[in-house]
């Protein structure tokens, strides 16, 4: 077993470390162009909307107008976290990566989304209170056409499972943030659809305004999902229990004793894991790193060896252990 003061075992380990701190998703690039097309497309979706909603005193239409708005919003933080990981993949100031980035867009956005649900109820519930003629023969074609262009949009932000290891239940939360947002979005559309229909054919006055409280509740849900998600990434909580069940299974193959593990998220599709190992007879660390070497998504290691005599070895992994 190799001291860790060994130059000659530690450089190239560190350099290799350098090398592989970007920890970007696999589809970082498709989907960073396709979160930019669908701003766009959501951005003049917007405007239709909220100038329909007020033309057609709507306040279903409005509401989903206010939904887009914040998807828009959403999707332009989205976007920019997409070109800044990539733009500052390479910086040194970040000791492992630009991946987490993403994280706290999600996070950001959905701050901002519980914000909308509230605003959204507000102005729902003064509308029961004091209901508005509304225009259904006006409102209902926009309605549609907002339905439309939300299916249009969740199909093109669809997340991708090619690189995703077994292990990785959330992906690029960037991406499933953009389409949470819009898939949220599309069933406030049809919310709206309802309460017009409702309100035109059976003379329902609240039904529009009731498909407004309805939209919110299920946009402050969402909301709550994305900030428990990106919460638990961006405090480093342990992603896996099954992924750490796994690592320690294999480090203690041999009866080895793991006396301390901590797993947690780089990015999109990897994560790290520091690890301490005991043994009598204890291995090198390229043995252990070894027996993790197909553990999908794990991209980073660093392995602690103890042996009877509280000698420390370490050695840092880099990229596919």
């Amino acid at each position: 077993m190799t001291s860790a003061a060994d130059p000659a075992r530690t450089a190239e380990p560190l350099d290799a470390f350098r090398e592989d701190r970007t920890y970007l998703g696999a589809d970082h690039a498709r989907n960073e162009r396709r979160t930019w097309i669908v701003t766009g497309i959501c951005a003049v979706t917007l405007v239709a909307q909220v100038i329909g909603g007020m033309m057609f005193h709507s306040m279903a239409l409005t509401a989903s107008g206010l939904h887009m708005a914040a998807h828009v919003a959403a999707l332009l933080v989205a976007s920019g976290a997409y070109a800044l990981a990539r733009r500052h993949a390479e910086d040194p100031r970040f000791a492992f990566g630009t991946g987490k980035i993403g994280y706290l867009a999600g996070f950001g956005n959905a701050v901002v989304l519980g914000i909308t649900a509230i605003l959204i109820a507000v102005e729902s519930l003064q509308r029961l209170i004091a209901p508005e003629g509304v225009d259904y023969a006006a409102a209902l074609p926009l309605a549609v056409a907002g339905l439309a262009v939300n299916l249009v949009c969740v199909w093109l932000l669809k997340p991708t499972h090619a690189a995703a290891g077994r292990h990785d239940h959330d992906g690029d939360l960037n991406l499933s943030a953009a389409h949470l947002h819009l898939s949220a979005d599309a069933v406030v559309s049809v919310l709206a659809i309802a309460g017009l229909l409702a309100g035109a054919r059976l003379g329902w006055r609240f039904a529009d305004p009731l498909a407004g409280l309805v939209g919110a509740a299920l946009v402050a849900q969402f909301a709550l999902t994305l900030v428990r998600r990106a919460s638990a990434a961006l405090l480093d909580m342990n992603p896996s229990a099954e992924l750490t069940a796994d690592i320690r299974s294999r480090l203690e193959a041999e009866g080895e004793r793991v006396i301390d593990l901590h797993l947690w998220r780089l990015g999109p599709g990897h994560h790290a894991a520091v690890a301490v190992v005991a043994s009598d007879a204890p291995g090198s660390p390229e043995a252990y790193r070894a027996r993790l070497k197909s553990v999908a998504g794990l991209s980073h290691v660093t392995v602690e060896v103890r042996g009877p005599d509280a000698h420390h070895d370490h050695h840092h992994g880099r990229g596919s252990v």
